[in-house]
């Protein structure tokens, strides 16, 4: 797979998945812009690699940083709407506060950075947009009521999106299980015991360990190239098997 000549945007790219997708498609030969609040890590430093800062819930941030890729680059050929946040809380416990938030970065974001995005994809009749929601589409833990939302309303603005912009763009939402990022550790450092918390994780997947950012980046690279032309409006769950078992006995 090479992206020579094309332009990702990658939106939260500064960190965890985000920046091995970013990673990994400059590696591929393509222009990297990533988009995002915190600061650029990633030690690259090449006129194919393009950091913006934005908030991506912001409307006005996302039209100007989408201007700024295309007058850099030329276009805007595929887009990873990565950006999120965790925030705990069942419904009762959410504030209105914290639950506009999330839904602000979790989901308003894909909305702005796709309609921005679209218009310049629709120039070249090709493009791929990715949106990144989460195995909670399908199964919930406890107390995550406004992040689970979010991620499931992802799937119904990505068969929106393949419906409405049929057959030039593509559009696939990627639903990790649990993946080792700073937002993960963060959320075990709440734990009095995270390597306990790390060890239920594990043990949650059939496949014997937790994610690591590459397991999903290099599933982002192979659904942006032509190799995945024919899928479209799926949600494809990259979780290592993650609530696909139930419980009961064991038998050796």
């Amino acid at each position: 797979m090479h992206y020579k000549n094309t332009t990702a945007v990658v939106t939260g790219g500064s960190k965890g998945i985000g920046a091995s997708c970013a990673r990994l498609f400059f590696e591929a030969g393509a222009n990297v812009a990533v988009l995002d609040i915190s600061e650029d890590g990633s030690g690259i430093s090449d006129d194919r690699w393009f950091c913006i800062h934005c908030d991506v819930s912001n409307n006005l941030d996302v039209s100007n940083a989408m201007q700024a890729v295309v007058k850099k680059f030329g276009g805007i050929d595929y887009l990873v709407n990565n950006a999120g946040i965790q925030r705990y809380g069942s419904v009762t416990y959410t504030s209105e506060e914290e639950w506009d938030l999330v839904m602000n970065v979790n989901l308003k974001s894909l909305f702005l950075c796709s309609k921005y995005a679209i218009p310049y994809m629709e120039e070249n009749k090709k493009g791929v947009i990715i949106n990144i929601s989460s195995v909670q589409a399908f199964v919930s833990q406890r107390i995550v009521a406004a992040y689970t939302t979010a991620k499931t309303a992802i799937l119904g603005l990505t068969r929106s999106i393949a419906v409405d912009y049929a057959p030039h763009i593509r559009c696939v939402a990627v639903c990790p299980g649990t993946i080792d990022t700073p937002m993960l550790r963060e959320s075990f450092a709440l734990s009095p015991n995270p390597e306990e918390v790390l060890q239920e994780c594990i043990d949650m997947h059939p496949a014997g360990r937790i994610g690591v950012p590459e397991d999903v980046g290099e599933l982002v690279l192979f659904l942006c190239s032509d190799k995945a032309s024919f899928i479209t409006g799926q949600a494809i769950r990259v979780d290592g098997g993650l609530g696909i078992t139930i419980g009961g006995s064991k038998r050796n």
